[in-house]
């Protein structure tokens, strides 16, 4: 595996109650770090990273659509044609679960055997993607971190079902970060993963730089979040007579 090239240590700074997951695809087996000796849904391997050290897992080790997205696995006639949708309630006809698993972002068959995860405190490896729980207003840091230099428009993508895609598929693909709120979608819900109302944001490898940095340059707790609407007003009303100045 690649070495770190990324300092991660700025994220100490916001004292997460769940440690930040790095997630690593990998062609060939890792080395210094140990397999799995569970089997549970790729949802699950968040939280279970989040509580012990790192590891790394095969197609063995899922018990879920995990192999499928991570084009481990052909997606199978049944699930394809939307046909377990239905009785699990999420969707009323197949038509719609079908729509919805073409639509699931993937990755080409036969390309990843291995996926390493580790926290950021045990990390010994670049990750691909970095997975990180956090309640609102540290989410508002990350995301304005995000866009800070760039105005990048903050953006969800997320599907009633295979909601793990989005988190750890889509970002990595498309260079995009994406985030979503526990409790919205299906097999993280049904596996009590986590209680509702978190952030999950996934960060692709290519924004590290520039989150990082922004994390550093930018303040992270606004003065207009702190000094009440009435300061605010007032602060406003003065900016506006400075801009409305002729050059």
């Amino acid at each position: 595996m690649s070495s770190i090239q990324q300092d991660f240590a700025i994220f100490d700074k916001f004292n997460f109650e769940r440690k930040p997951v790095a997630v690593k695809y990998l062609y060939w087996k890792p080395e210094g770090i140990e397999r799995l000796d569970k089997n549970m849904a790729i949802c699950e391997m968040l939280k279970e990273a989040q509580k012990g050290s790192p590891f790394y897992v095969t197609e063995e080790n899922f018990t879920c659509a995990g192999p499928r997205i991570l084009g481990m696995t052909d997606t199978p006639p049944t699930t394809a044609s939307g046909q377990k949708g239905v009785p699990l309630e999420v969707f009323k006809e197949a038509r719609a679960n079908r729509r919805v698993v073409s639509l699931v972002p993937t990755l080409a068959r036969n390309t990843v055997n291995y996926v390493a995860f580790s926290t950021l405190d045990k990390l010994s490896f670049e990750p691909d993607v970095l997975i990180v729980t956090a309640n609102v207003s540290q989410a508002e840091i990350l995301l304005r971190a995000m866009s800070f230099t760039t105005g990048e428009i903050w953006s969800s993508k997320i599907t009633s079902i295979a909601g793990c895609a989005w988190l750890y598929i889509y970002p990595y693909i498309t260079g995009k970060l994406n985030y979503t709120v526990t409790g919205l979608s299906f097999g993280m819900k049904a596996h009590e993963v986590f209680p509702e109302g978190l952030m999950l944001i996934s960060i692709p490898f290519d924004l590290f730089p520039t989150m990082i940095q922004n994390l550093q340059d930018m303040k992270w707790v606004l003065r207009a979040y702190t000094e009440g609407r009435e300061a605010l007003m007032k602060r406003l009303d003065s900016l506006k007579s400075e801009l409305s100045k002729k050059p």
